[in-house]
């Protein structure tokens, strides 16, 4: 990538200020404080630590972008159309069961679109980010989704629970953010769930349309009901017809 925005450079620093502390965490997860939100919803300190140090990261160069996160929901600024979206932990069930898979999820939304996204797994060191119109990448190094074009050969994670679907080779991975980045690269082929929220695939489904993907218009969707569709352009068509009761 020739040069990255200003805006990313500032979520770069972000996501890498909180994840020191999340890793830092995570090797000390039976200290966490945890409560429940719902019946597989949980946050723990860990949470509002990370967002209160990627907010203030974000703020202290932006003062007047709004901010959409997970744990303090929507903040109006005076800037109205540009919003960081924010989850500080995607996989936090994963977090706090000592499983390293998780990652850092900021976005930019300019004008009701997401024209910048990051997603940051701080155990592997893997920071996927993504701009409108300048491509997907991964460390660097430009990403492609797959090619593979015969649904049997595929690989399709969900975290949708208590549904399956015999046709398709399935994974549940319990981080949506990371499937969507994955499918970005190449190591899944799809990803779809339903009544999920922005915070989670923001920054992923611009990762897949940069990376030569598909994604199902979200534009007209509530922040916390997505459906989302999203897959290689090889294989979309036929993921959906093996979800046409989903």
């Amino acid at each position: 990538m020739n040069s990255i925005s200003a805006n990313l450079n500032i979520m770069i620093k972000a996501s890498e200020k909180a994840s020191k502390a999340l890793i830092r965490d995570f090797g000390e997860i039976e200290k966490l404080q945890v409560s429940k939100k719902g019946p597989t919803d949980f946050v723990s300190n860990a949470d509002i630590k990370a967002e209160k140090i990627i907010i203030e990261e974000l703020k202290k160069a932006k003062p007047n972008y709004s901010i959409l996160s997970e744990e303090n929901g929507y903040d109006e600024q005076k800037d109205k159309k540009n919003t960081w979206v924010i989850d500080p932990i995607d996989g936090t069930t994963n977090f706090l069961h000592g499983t390293p898979h998780f990652a850092i999820c900021i976005a930019l939304q300019s004008n009701k679109e997401i024209v910048s996204g990051l997603i940051y797994d701080p155990i592997k060191d893997e920071m996927f980010f993504a701009e409108k119109n300048m491509g997907a990448y991964l460390n660097n190094r430009r990403l492609k989704v797959s090619s593979k074009n015969m649904i049997e050969e595929c690989l399709f994670s969900s975290n949708q629970e208590g549904v399956k679907f015999s046709n398709l080779n399935m994974r549940c991975t319990g981080c949506a953010a990371l499937d969507l980045a994955y499918v970005a690269s190449g190591r899944l082929d799809g990803f779809f769930n339903n009544n999920i929220n922005l915070w989670d695939i923001a920054a992923g489904s611009l990762m897949v349309k940069e990376a030569g993907g598909v994604v199902n218009d979200l534009s007209q969707l509530e922040n916390n009901k997505i459906n989302i569709r999203a897959a290689s352009n090889a294989i979309y068509d036929e993921m959906l017809k093996n979800l046409k009761n989903f």
